[in-house]
């Protein structure tokens, strides 16, 4: 098997597990939240999005430091930490007392993690142009249906053994990816002997295409913005459902896994249509039709609807992030690599602390319908940027994609 097959499979695993890991916190964080001593409604809705989103600030800061980092010392060493760091920290959110100390918890991991950027940067760099669609499409099954399919897991296990040992599954999964990449992933990284570690602006200055590559970092921003706005409350919708059911973190975890089991089919097939037809036009087709699915979801009657319109949504949005990684990675030259996914990773690290609290807010000032409707809006509103500014394809660069 060639190696980069082979890391692809290994990160593939590593994203799989850390993803399953951290998205079991999903459906069980309010209920967590309300054990830990809170049982306002309107107080649940804005802590759960706050501790859910908290996170995500401190990756989009530190994000671009291991960005460069990987681009100096290598992308493997960056597996290991990012993995073996997060074991540990979420292994103690087992044993907090306070929704504080879980938001203390919850920045620190935020500091260091990173997997998946890394894993991200490895496969587009040892990954022909020509496959880099299907690679990066497949991995991000990994991401997506972990994800998504981790909280059905984890709705089981709150439910079978107690929320507090969701956290030790999620630590003894980090470490399985810790282990996976320290025997499995091999990379030849050299060094750039003597080069200083460039600021924003002149990483900025080479890029051929700098239009492009800012295009992609707001459209990361929006798309995770409104993946993640119902994510910390949807647990709360599916309540007021199924308000007589005792079953509703297992529920909620079925909800969540529709989409995921749909990304899991869609994502390598929406990925070889990319290397055929070209990232914009795949790119403005998910985001319509994920922008058209949302709205509906405001509308279901029951936790049944609302899974299948999910798993439609699944299959929309499966080729949005590998048709954004594959134009980033056809706009950079290969040594500042790392360090321009680093950045992409920050819009989406931005997009899902902003969509998280967005969501919460929205949910306990006006009513929870409404942030399927601001989502839809917002994913409607891109695709019309998407199609203006990318797909028509000003400059050189859009037209030798478009032709591949």
């Amino acid at each position: 098997m060639e190696f980069w097959k082979r890391n692809l499979f290994v990160c593939w695993f590593g994203v799989f597990a850390t993803s399953t890991g951290l998205s079991q916190l999903t459906p069980i964080l309010p209920l967590y939240i309300e054990e830990l001593g809170v049982h306002s409604l309107e107080a649940i809705e804005q802590l759960s999005g706050l501790t859910y989103g908290v996170t995500f600030i401190l990756m989009a800061v530190f994000a671009p430091v291991w960005g460069q980092a990987a681009d100096r010392y290598g992308r493997k060493p960056m597996l290991l930490r990012a993995s073996l760091g997060m074991a540990i920290v979420l292994t103690c959110m087992g044993f907090v007392t306070s929704v504080w100390q879980l938001v203390g918890l919850r920045m620190l991991q935020g500091t260091i993690s990173g997997y998946y950027s890394a894993s991200i940067t490895l496969v587009a760099v040892q990954t022909p142009m020509e496959r880099s669609g299907w690679a990066l499409g497949t991995l991000s099954t990994a991401a997506v249906s972990g994800m998504l399919i981790g909280p059905l897991f984890g709705g089981y296990v709150a439910e079978v053994l107690g929320i507090r040992y969701n956290f030790f599954a999620m630590g003894g999964l980090l470490l399985l990816a810790f282990l996976a990449s320290a025997l499995f992933v091999k990379e030849q990284f050299v060094p750039p002997a003597g080069k200083a570690a460039l600021r924003f602006r002149a990483v900025w200055g080479q890029l051929p295409d700098a239009g492009v590559v800012a295009a992609m970092f707001v459209t990361t921003l929006v798309l995770q913005l409104a993946l993640m706005s119902i994510q910390p409350i949807i647990t709360v919708y599916i309540t007021q459902m199924a308000a007589h059911t005792s079953h509703i973190a297992l529920i909620s975890g079925l909800v969540f896994s529709a989409s995921g089991l749909a990304s899991v089919a869609a994502a390598p097939r929406l990925g070889r249509l990319t290397d055929k037809i070209g990232p914009q036009r795949v790119m403005f087709v998910g985001l319509v039709c994920a922008g058209l699915l949302f709205i509906p979801q405001a509308f279901a009657r029951d936790a049944w609807e609302l899974m299948g319109l999910r798993f439609l949504l699944g299959i929309a949005t499966a080729g949005l992030l590998p048709s954004i990684n594959t134009l980033l990675k056809k706009s950079t030259p290969e040594h500042l690599t790392g360090r321009i996914f680093g950045y992409n990773q920050s819009a989406q690290f931005l997009g899902s602390f902003a969509g998280a609290v967005m969501g919460g807010q929205i949910a306990a000032f006006f009513d929870i319908h409404y942030v399927f409707y601001v989502t839809g809006g917002l994913l409607l509103l891109n695709a019309a940027w998407v199609y203006t500014s990318v797909l028509r394809g000003a400059g050189p660069l859009a037209g030798r994609r478009s032709g591949q």
